[in-house]
């Protein structure tokens, strides 16, 4: 089953949210919607809703725009012509750059949840009434 995330979600991850009331700016997604063909929501009950190789697409868009300041003419040549496509193994190219920034996203979220485990033990132990941790289950 695919899991579809809905467009005020997809905003929050994309971290497209304004700064002084919060929230989330929806519009800058449905213009990505229009400028680029690659993106096609699914629409129920009137609502948008993205499949996680959209979620992708978004990112790259954001990747690509925000963060390597490139114009939506030379984001859409990117995507349109698959740029990368045989540039995949190049270290240097823009879609490794973005996987890499990826992966290291990934990897700090991974180590905090590694991190507040250590401190906080196993979800399924609970401190007893003397201070001592119990197992439950047993």
């Amino acid at each position: 089953m695919v899991k579809l995330i809905k467009i005020t979600d997809l905003t929050k991850k994309l971290n497209l949210i304004d700064s002084k009331s919060k929230k989330p700016l929806n519009y800058i997604v449905r213009y990505w919607e229009k400028e680029f063909k690659q993106i096609k929501p699914k629409i129920i009950n009137k609502r948008r809703y993205y499949d996680q190789r959209q979620v992708e697409i978004f990112q790259l868009i954001n990747f690509l725009l925000k963060k390597r300041g490139m114009t939506l003419r030379g984001v859409k040549n990117v995507l349109n012509d698959n740029i990368n496509k045989l540039d995949d193994h190049n270290s240097f190219s823009l879609k490794a750059e973005y996987y890499r920034n990826n992966i290291k996203l990934r990897s700090k979220k991974i180590l905090e949840k590694i991190k507040t485990l250590k401190k906080n033990g196993k979800k399924n132990t609970h401190k007893s009434k003397n201070g001592t941790r119990e197992q439950s289950g047993q």
